[in-house]
Order: C-alpha cells, then sequence, then structure tokens
C-alpha cells in the first residue's frame, strides 16, 4: 500500500517564464515558415466552453450536458514580428507602408515556458506549447508621451482557434509537451522542427506529426533459433539471438542447461522486437 507524502525533496513544483516564441504563418494548411517572436513577455491561456447543461426529468436531475470546449489565448509583446501584420491585419504594399483594416490570416504559435523544483530551481525543465489556427482579434495601442517614467508600450492581442484534426482525439488546437517526461532524443527531434537548422528552416508541424515523433516504435522482426539437445551429457544448449528470450517453465534460460525429464523450451520477443510470421516459438525434448 501506499502512504500520500506531502512536499517531498523534488516534488515541490513550479512553473514560470515564457520564452522562445515563434510564429507559423501556414501555406495551404501547412505551417512551413517559421519567425523568431522577440520581445515575448506573456500569454495566457483562456479555454472557454465546456460548460453544463442539465437536463431534468421525473423531478430530478436526468443529466448534464457538455459543451465543446474553445482554446483562447492572450499575447502581450513589446514587439512582433514583421511578418504578424497580414495576421493583425496590415498589408504592406511596399516596404514601410502599412494599410491597416485589411483581411487576418490565422497562424501557428509556438512558445516555451519553464518548468522548476526546491532541487533545480527552474533549471528543472520546461514544456513546449504548440498552437494550431489562431486568429487575433484588433487590440487597442496606447501611445503616451515620453515623460520621468518611460515605459515602453506593450501590444496585446486576443486569440481565437480553430481546432485540426488528431487522429484516435478530437480536434485540438494546443498541444503541451513535457521536457521532464519525454524522451530527450525525440524532444530534440521535435524542437529540430520548430526552430530550424543549419539546412531546415523551422516549421509546425501537424498535431499527428509530433504525436508520432514521441509514441512511434520501431519494430523489429526477428526468427528465434532452436535449441539443441546433447543426450550424452542431456544438456540443452540455449542459442543467443538478439531480441529472443528462451523460457523453461516460465524462468529465463541461457547457455547449457541440464534437464532430468522431458522439457519443453518456449521463445518470447522481447521488447522492440515481433517473432517472424515463420518462426517456431516451443520445442520439446525427450529426456533420454
Amino acid at each position: 500500500m501506499t502512504v500520500v507524502k506531502w512536499d517531498q525533496t523534488g516534488d515541490r513544483l513550479y512553473e514560470t517564464g515564457v520564452d522562445r516564441g515563434v510564429l507559423y504563418i501556414p501555406t495551404n494548411g501547412v505551417y512551413v515558415v517559421g519567425y523568431a517572436w522577440n520581445g515575448l513577455v506573456g500569454v495566457t491561456e483562456s479555454p472557454s466552453g465546456a460548460e453544463a447543461s442539465p437536463l431534468y426529468a421525473d423531478n430530478t436531475k436526468y443529466l448534464n450536458l457538455i459543451s465543446n470546449e474553445e482554446f483562447g489565448a492572450t499575447v502581450e509583446a513589446y514587439t512582433y514580428p514583421e511578418e504578424f501584420g497580414q495576421c493583425d491585419g496590415t498589408a504592406a504594399p511596399k516596404a514601410g507602408v502599412l494599410v491597416g483594416q485589411q483581411s487576418r490570416k490565422a497562424f501557428g504559435l509556438a512558445y516555451r515556458t519553464k518548468l522548476g523544483n526546491d532541487v533545480d530551481a527552474s533549471d528543472y525543465g520546461y514544456k513546449l506549447h504548440l498552437v494550431y489556427g489562431a486568429l487575433a482579434a484588433p487590440s487597442e495601442k496606447a501611445y503616451a508621451t515620453v515623460n520621468d517614467s518611460p515605459e515602453a508600450i506593450t501590444f496585446s492581442w486576443e486569440l481565437t482557434t480553430t481546432a485540426v484534426d488528431v487522429t484516435g482525439f478530437k480536434p485540438t488546437a494546443i498541444l503541451t509537451i513535457d521536457s521532464t517526461k519525454v524522451d530527450a532524443g525525440e524532444l530534440a527531434s521535435l524542437e529540430d522542427l520548430l526552430y530550424g537548422t543549419a539546412v531546415t528552416d523551422p516549421s509546425l508541424p501537424l498535431p499527428d506529426a509530433v504525436v508520432a515523433l514521441f509514441v512511434a516504435e520501431v519494430v523489429i522482426s526477428v526468427v528465434a533459433s532452436a535449441p539443441t539437445y546433447d543426450d550424452t551429457t542431456d544438456e540443452i544448449t540455449i542459442p543467443v539471438v538478439t531480441g529472443v528470450a528462451y523460457s523453461i517453465d516460465g524462468s529465463i534460460v541461457t547457455g547449457a542447461v541440464a534437464i532430468t525429464s522431458d522439457t519443453i523450451v518456449t521463445a518470447a520477443a522481447t521488447e522492440g522486437y515481433v517473432l517472424g510470421e515463420f518462426s517456431d516459438n516451443d520445442w520439446y525434448f525427450t529426456f533420454v
């Protein structure tokens, strides 16, 4: 049995900060181009919906119907990528000439928040947040005179989203990846896609592609070799085959195994392997 314990060393977790913002502009529904979003101050995630609508029958509450949940957010920043203009209702017929009140283009967004605990502080880990199908609503821009307490202007946008498909789940507009719980190599592969490399441009993979990076398993087909029996020494010799474990009466066996009665040796694939279609998986040996 397990006893509940609170505030153990290393378990005092918290989340803080926001950085590594990236804007992705879609082409035909694919987020193939990414731009660094400097000056990101904050992202406030604001889910909505999932509200209960009670139904009554037989003088009592019969059931609750739950409305669809939608993802929204507020982005605050000191600046924004020039390419965000088309997402903020601005067109540029020529560099430096901006025409407002134009159609707004949907976009994708990635940002990182830091995870901390009582041992490693804010170096414990981080979460990657990936947003799809976002639209920015017009925002207020408050310009003020410079005075003896100067402040930089911050811009703010309210985002609504349209969910995209993800196999096996309901459509979603947000994915979150926890660096402390996923494989480091798989996470590095995702970050290479998100941030680009020396030979590839940054891009935002769709949810199915992101999930596949972490759940796909490579399974190798193997054939189990047959053990051999020496009736002069009454020993069964177990072969060495990568991906195959041999057992007698449920216990793993290797090398030379002495027997004193009729014996069945069975074979099973180990993790990451599968016995091929034409592979035997048991052998009966008659004690002489």
